[in-house]
C-alpha cells in the first residue's frame, strides 16, 4: 500500500494526539524557571500560524513579565471573581470559593492575545456573513499556542474572570482592539492527569459519542462509531482507559434529552 501523501509517521501522529489529550488549563504548580526567548519565539510563531479568515491574521501578542503589571491584573481578577462568586450559593458556592482559578503572579509569563477587528480592511474575504470569524480565528491562535506549549512542557492557563475594558487600561490595549484571551504561561512541577474542574467535581467530561450527529441533528447512537470514538479517547487519556474515575454520570448536553437519540441509518 502506498504511503498517503503528507501523512505523519505513527510516532509523530501519536505526539500530536498526546499534546491534545494532555493539554490542561493550568492554574497551579508553576515553577519560577524563566521561559527563554527562543522558546517564546517558537510558541508565538505557532500561534501566528493558525488559520484565519481571509488570511487577515487579526491577532497581536502582549508578553508580560513585569511584576507590577501582573499585580494590577491580579487585582482585576480578585474584583471580578468576588462578584462572580455571588452567583453560586450552597455547596456549589463553597466549592467555587475553594477553586484556584488563576496563576497570574505565580506564572513567569502572562500573555494578552488581542483581535484587531479592522485588520484587512472593510471587506475581508469569508467574513461578510459571519462577522465573528475574526474572533474565531484568534481562538485558533490560542489553541495553537496551547498545544505547542504542552509539547515544550509549559503549562498554560486561560484567565477568563477579568473585566476586559479595565484590562485594556492596565495593558495599554487600544479601545478599537478586542482582548480575546489572557493567559498564564510557565513550566510546571507536574501536569495533572485530568482537568482540575473534573477532579474537583465541578463538571464531568461528556462522552464524545453523545455529541456527534450524522447528517442531521438528532441522528446519533451508531454503535460501531460510538465504540471506536470512546476507545480512541481511552487510549490517550493517561491510562484512564476512557473511564470516569468518579463514576458519576456525565452532565447533560444542551438541546438534547437524556435519552438516546435516533439511530443513524446507513
Amino acid at each position: 500500500m502506498s504511503r498517503v501523501q503528507g501523512r505523519f509517521s505513527a510516532a509523530e501522529r501519536d505526539a500530536v494526539y498526546r499534546a491534545i489529550f494532555e493539554r490542561r488549563d493550568v492554574r497551579k504548580n508553576f515553577l519560577p524557571t524563566p521561559i527563554s526567548e527562543p522558546v517564546m519565539t517558537r510558541l508565538l510563531s505557532a500561534a501566528h500560524h493558525a488559520g484565519s479568515v481571509g488570511f487577515m491574521q487579526p491577532w497581536d501578542f502582549v508578553v508580560i513579565r513585569n511584576a507590577a503589571t501582573k499585580r494590577a491584573v491580579k487585582g482585576l481578577f480578585v474584583e471580578a471573581n468576588t462578584e462572580a462568586a455571588r452567583r453560586y450559593t450552597g455547596p456549589k458556592g463553597d466549592l467555587y470559593r475553594r477553586l484556584k482559578l488563576e496563576g497570574i503572579e505565580e506564572a513567569p509569563v502572562n500573555l494578552c492575545i488581542t483581535c484587531s477587528r479592522r485588520r484587512g480592511g472593510r471587506d475581508v474575504l469569508g467574513r461578510s456573513t459571519v462577522r465573528a470569524m475574526d474572533l474565531y480565528s484568534t481562538c485558533c491562535a490560542v489553541q495553537n499556542l496551547w498545544l505547542a506549549a504542552r509539547a515544550e512542557g509549559i503549562g498554560v492557563g486561560w484567565v477568563s474572570i477579568l473585566d476586559h475594558e479595565a484590562l485594556k487600561r492596565v495593558v495599554g490595549v487600544p479601545k478599537s482592539v478586542t482582548i480575546l484571551a489572557y493567559l498564564c504561561l510557565g513550566y510546571v512541577s507536574k501536569f495533572e492527569p485530568a482537568p482540575d474542574l473534573e477532579t474537583a467535581g465541578w463538571r464531568n467530561r461528556i462522552p464524545v459519542s453523545r455529541l456527534i450527529h450524522y447528517d442531521a441533528w438528532g441522528n446519533q447512537d451508531h454503535e460501531e462509531e460510538r465504540d471506536e470514538y470512546e476507545n480512541h479517547e481511552g487510549v490517550h487519556q493517561n491510562g484512564r482507559r476512557g473511564k470516569d474515575k468518579t463514576r458519576r454520570r456525565p452532565t447533560g448536553v444542551e438541546g438534547q434529552s437524556s435519552s438516546r437519540g435516533l439511530r443513524h441509518r446507513r
